[in-house]
Parts: C-alpha cells; structure tokens; sequence
C-alpha cells in the first residue's frame, strides 16, 4: 500500500499555474485593505470577508437582478461596501480595540447568513449565476488573441481573468504605497502609534480610523468581484471568516506595513495551498484538508523563526507602537 503519494504533474500544466495566479491576485487585493488597518492605522478588521461578499453580491445582483450594465454594477457595488465600511465603522469604532474585531467578524457573518436566508435575491445556497455575461463578451476576444500565441486553457475567461486581476493589484499596490506617502498616510500612520499626539495636533483619530475603514472596504468590494468571475456561480459558503483570516496569514508572510510584501504573501500561501492539493495519503478527504493547513502553519512557524519582520517587512516597524 502506497502511505505518501505527491503527483507534480499539474506543475507543469498551465491552468493550475493561472489558477493559482488568479487566486493570489484576488487575495492580494483583499489584503491591501487589511493592510492599511492593521499594519498603517492599527485597527483589528476581522470583517473582510464580509466586504468582499458586498461586493461579488452587489455586482452579481445589479447584474442579473435589476439589470444594470457590468462596469455601473461594479461601481455600485463598491458604494455599497464603502457604505457598509461607515455603517460598521461609526459605532464600532469606538469600541476597545477586541471589541471592534469581534464587531467586524459578527458583521461579516451577518452578510453570509443574510446572503444564505435571502433565496427570492441571492438565491441562497443554490448559488446566484448569470451574472457574467458582459465579462465573457470581454474576455473572448483577448483569449482568441491569447490563443494565437499559444497561451490557451480549458477555460477560455480564466487567462484574461488573471490579466486583469494582477493589473489591477499592481495599480493598486503603487497606487496605496503612493496614498501612504500623503499628508493624510502620515496622520494614519501616526493614528497607529499614538492617537494622544494626533489629538494634540488638532487631528481627530475617529475620522481616519473610519475613512481607512472604507477604503479597505471598497478594496474589498473590487477583490469581491473579481473573485465572483473566477467562481461564476456565488455561494455564501465563498465568503467564510476563515479567508480574512487567510488574509491575515498573507500579512504575516509578507511583513506588515508593506504592499509589496502582500504580492510576496499572497504568491506564497496560495501556492502552499494549491501544490498541497496534490498530497495523497491513506485518510479521510477532509483530514488532509487540515494537513493541508498544517503546511501552511508549518511555513509561518519558519518565516515568525527566522524572518519575525515578515519577508519584505522591516524590524522597526515591529518596534513601533
């Protein structure tokens, strides 16, 4: 009998390799928002997820529901989150730092079990589709053209999908690292380290913690239905509490207070998670799921031994605060 078994073989085939990329590129986004509240404002936002799911939901609703065109869908959705982001943030944010977080996991589960119950608009657990008519449309022609180069998958979306997610991350990693440089990223980064001092200087913490809430929140929103493409069909169970947390993962690899750090973190961890998806041993399906995990715990036991800063973090940061 065969007690270890790893197949390599997807390694070389290119659909794993998109997949994966498509997968880091989504997280990746979702991250940057966790990043600019834990690791610039020093805020603990557990509610990501939620955020996410506003935006893949509002995006496939105002779609296949009210019928709104895919880039006005998506714009909506992102004002749906950033209206979430303030509707959380000004009670909550007043609350003791683990009183928040527990407020933003309760608020992300409150959206899943919302989008769960609400069958008749989100079509509970049977799943919401359709929604993604105008993106294939897109998509065609770019993959036909992808084609003729010699770069083709089985699913013909899947490659501009990656595209598009990773042009979109890369913006957005330049255009945070660039906000941060700004009069408003300093006061942010100050909120983190002493709210006294901002408060001296005539600079209200509340504010900043809420705006850096909604900005993570519309990052969300675009992780959201980006995520929704890869998935075609959306299904709560998509939009668990254990993917801010996955999130948070990311954070640690790559080293806090860094956006270049999240594409390290997310380019790592998804491809831990993928590659170990070929891991055959003689137990239980969902027993290698946790082992699965273990590997992933395994590879941030390393980097917390050797590398505490995170891989593109810096010590000071640590020292901070």
């Amino acid at each position: 009998m065969t007690l270890l078994a790893i197949s390599f073989d997807a390694f070389g085939q290119t659909d794993f390799w998109i997949a994966v990329g498509v997968l880091a590129g989504v997280y990746g986004i979702f991250t940057l928002g966790l990043q600019l509240n834990a690791g610039f404002t020093g805020i603990v936002n557990f509610g990501q997820a939620g955020f996410m799911a506003i935006g893949a939901y509002g995006m496939g609703i105002l779609v296949f529901e009210a019928g709104w065109a895919f880039i006005p869908a998506m714009v909506g959705a992102m004002g749906c989150a950033i209206a979430a982001g303030l509707i959380i943030g000004l009670p909550s944010l007043r609350l003791r730092a683990d009183y928040f977080a527990i407020a933003t996991i309760a608020f992300a589960e409150i959206i899943r079990f919302t989008a769960q119950n609400l069958r008749e608009v989100t079509g509970g657990n049977q799943g919401l589709r359709n929604f993604d008519d105008a993106w294939v449309d897109f998509a065609d022609p770019i993959a036909e053209t992808l084609a003729d180069f010699g770069l083709s998958t089985s699913r013909p979306d899947l490659l501009p999908l990656l595209i598009v997610t990773w042009l979109v991350f890369i913006g957005l990693i330049f255009g945070m690292t660039r906000l941060q440089r700004t009069p408003w990223g300093r006061v942010v980064r100050a909120v983190r380290e002493d709210e006294d001092a901002v408060r001296a200087l005539g600079k209200n913490p509340f504010v900043y913690k809420l705006q850096s809430l909604s900005i993570a929140a519309g990052l969300g929103a675009i992780s959201g239905y980006l995520l929704a493409l890869q998935l075609i069909q959306l299904n709560p169970d998509s939009f668990q509490p254990l993917f801010t947390f996955l999130g948070y993962t990311i954070l640690i690899l790559g080293g806090l207070a860094n956006y270049f750090g999240v594409a390290i973190g997310t380019i790592i961890l998804w491809t831990v998670l993928e590659a170990t998806r070929f891991l055959e041993l003689p137990i239980p399906d969902e027993k290698i799921a946790a082992i699965r995990f273990m590997l992933v715990g395994l590879v941030l036991i390393l980097v917390i031994r050797f590398r505490p800063q995170g891989i593109a973090g810096r010590r000071e940061e640590m020292e901070l605060g």
